[in-house]
Formats: C-alpha cells, sequence, structure tokens
C-alpha cells in the first residue's frame, strides 16, 4: 500500500511538522553555442553535471552528444537565435571558426557575423551576461612586452597572424555592446596557447622535426589546457568573477627548457630570411600560416590571468605537463612551416631538408615569376 498523500497525513495528525519540499536547484540557465564539439562540447558536458546550473541550452548546427541539454540546432547567425535564448540568464559563445583550412573572407564572416548576432539576440532574450572567449594572442607578441602581462594590459596586436582579426574584431564588439545594450554584462575570456585537441599554427610548430628560431628573438612558452579554460568559463557563467581574465598554466617555459622537454633540436634562421620566406610561402598557397604567426614564437605574450586567481580560480595543470600533452598529441605528424606533410614527406626530405626545400620552392617560383615577367 503507498503512503498517504503529505497534505492528508498532516490533516490526520495536526501536529505532525509539514513535509519539505524537494530542494530546486536555483542556479543559472546557460546557453552555449557551438555546443556539439571541441570546447563547447567540454563546456556543455560540465555545466550539464554541475548542481550549480539549473539547466543548459545547447545551440549548434548539429546535436551533440550531451543527453542532458536542451538542443536547438542553427547556424549562430540566424536571427531567430534570439527566441532560442529566451529564459537564459548567461550565454557562453564558442562557435568561432578558426581553422586554418578555412577560407579568410569565409571565416571572418562567420566569426563577426556571429558574434554580432548573438549579443543582438542576447540583449533582446533578456540574458544579463555573455561570456566570449577569444585568446591571450590579442595582446600581441612583442619584444617590449611585460613578463607576464595583465589583463588590463594594450591590446597590441596586429591583423597579421591567423584569426587574430578576427578575434580583434570580437574585442571590439565586447567592448562597445554594453553601450549598445543597456543591462547586458560581457566578460571575454583569454587563453594562452591551448592544447587539447586543438590543432592551431602554434600546435603545430611542434610537429616539425626541428624547432624554428628566429634569430635574437626571446620566446617565452606558456600554455592553457582545454580543461582549465573550461573551469575558467564556469567561473565566468556562475559570477565569480568578470571583466577581461587571462587564462594560463602559471608561469612560462623558455625556449631552452622547451627544446630540453621536448627533445627536438632547432634550426636557427636570420630574421630577414625566416619572415621573408613564411610570407613567400603564404602567398604562393605552399602555407596556411602567414608571416605574422612567427611572431608568437618569436617574443612573449605571457598572462598573469590575476583576475581568476583573485577569485580563488587555480590551473590544474603546468607548463610541462601540457607540453608532455601536447607532444603526445602531435605524434606522427609531421608538419614544416605550418605545412603538414606525408610520412614519406618527411622522411624523404630529412630532419631540415623539408624546411630548405620549402625556402627552395619558394625562391624557385619567385623566379618563375621574374622570368614569366620578362617575356
Amino acid at each position: 500500500m503507498s503512503s498517504p498523500d503529505p497534505q492528508v497525513r498532516a490533516a490526520r495528525n495536526p501536529s505532525s511538522p509539514p513535509a519539505s519540499p524537494s530542494p530546486a536547484v536555483r542556479g543559472p540557465v546557460v546557453a552555449v553555442t557551438g555546443a556539439a564539439t571541441g570546447i563547447g562540447g567540454l563546456l556543455t558536458e560540465r555545466l550539464a553535471a554541475s548542481e550549480e546550473i539549473r539547466q543548459v541550452v545547447a545551440i549548434d548546427e548539429r546535436r551533440g552528444e550531451c543527453a542532458e541539454a536542451q538542443w536547438h540546432i542553427l547556424d549562430v547567425r540566424d536571427p531567430a537565435i534570439a527566441e532560442k535564448l529566451r529564459g537564459a540568464d548567461v550565454v557562453v559563445h564558442l562557435a568561432l571558426d578558426l581553422d586554418l583550412g578555412s577560407d579568410t573572407a569565409a571565416r571572418t564572416a562567420y566569426n563577426v557575423r556571429g558574434t554580432q548576432t548573438v549579443l543582438t539576440a542576447a540583449a533582446a532574450a533578456g540574458v544579463h551576461r555573455v561570456v566570449l572567449c577569444t585568446s591571450a594572442m590579442v595582446y600581441g607578441a612583442l619584444p617590449d612586452n611585460e613578463l607576464p602581462l595583465s589583463e588590463d594590459a594594450e591590446l597590441r596586436a596586429t591583423a597579421e597572424a591567423t584569426g587574430v582579426a578576427d578575434l580583434l574584431e570580437i574585442e571590439r564588439l565586447a567592448r562597445r555592446a554594453p553601450r549598445a545594450h543597456p543591462g547586458l554584462n560581457v566578460t571575454v575570456v583569454r587563453p594562452a596557447l591551448l592544447v587539447g585537441g586543438t590543432d592551431t599554427a602554434l600546435t603545430r610548430y611542434f610537429e616539425s622535426p626541428r624547432l624554428l628560431v628566429v634569430a635574437d628573438s626571446r620566446p617565452a612558452w606558456q600554455f592553457c589546457h582545454v580543461d582549465d579554460l573550461c573551469t575558467a568559463l564556469e567561473y565566468a557563467v556562475l559570477e565569480k568573477v568578470d571583466g577581461e581574465l587571462a587564462v594560463g598554466c602559471d608561469g612560462w617555459l623558455e625556449q631552452e627548457e622547451v627544446e630540453e622537454l621536448s627533445g627536438i633540436r632547432r634550426m636557427e634562421l636570420p630574421s630577414a630570411v625566416a619572415l621573408g620566406a613564411a610570407a613567400r610561402l603564404h602567398r604562393i598557397g605552399l602555407t596556411p600560416s602567414p608571416a605574422g604567426d612567427l611572431a608568437y614564437t618569436m617574443y612573449p605574450w605571457v598572462v598573469s590571468g590575476s583576475r581568476l586567481h583573485s577569485a580563488g580560480w587555480r590551473p590544474r595543470w603546468t607548463n610541462e605537463e601540457v607540453l608532455a600533452e601536447l607532444l603526445e598529441e602531435v605524434s606522427g605528424r609531421h608538419t614544416v612551416a605550418g605545412r603538414r606533410l606525408g610520412r614519406k614527406d618527411a622522411t624523404a626530405a630529412g630532419a631540415a631538408g623539408a624546411t630548405v626545400a620549402l625556402l627552395g620552392a619558394a625562391a624557385v617560383v619567385r623566379r618563375a615569376r621574374k622570368a614569366r615577367r620578362r617575356i
């Protein structure tokens, strides 16, 4: 026989205390864009499992694996997203295209228009906080950078590196949004060199048979594991910290430490040769990385992460541990000047020969163009 209803039981015995209702989760409703894969997928799973989150609304162009989330399948540039965001307290916008193989114009159109649409839609839907994710690359890699940079340091990056122009525009939209939409709070999270299932010009640096070092440069390597980025984003979602947030491992590694830990020897080139060759190779389509990417392997762009630290956040990973994971991830891949080579190509080219071959190819193409102009 089933137990009597609590109200019936109370009526029978007035002295009995009323039954306590089940505790309700009072945390925020969080919408995540780009929720099916990558960082978005990891964050969606993490938030869905959190007792501090009431509900997760997942938005992507295809359904992901998180069964606990409420899914909406659409492009973030679609104005209909405003209706999907209604009822959300926080939006984490992670639907960005930073693929090295993407057409530059199409990538910019997606990244900038998508961010504009999400910010406008969030304001229209009554969302009070949007969390954007760019990169510490927006500070720029410059020889006079402080070690480490504070969150308030000037954004001195140029548009010459892969995707950085898009990130700078997203930063501009983030600054403008609270003025355009009073009541909308925008938090920007800027991770250091991101590792953990990522493929960027900087992670490909460690796929090379030799680590290219530009003469008279001063590299300083700081990594950010995707797990640490997700916990930092969660801090922003729960309003434990806001504003512009830099996130990465504590401290940094000098180039000599990276070479010792990786076991990969260096190949040093004069600045004019390295930058000139990189520009030519990219211009003729032999490599996906523009010359601007080289600056981030030449000069420091290490961040302090002081705001997150003040809020109680700490990275779980060290630079040494993240570098070890990165080396394990890229094991068996062969990349020279940002261009992936097949195993046979890399073996035939030899350790430094592939770089020489690519430099030579650029010179050959240049000579051929000059010859055509003389005809």
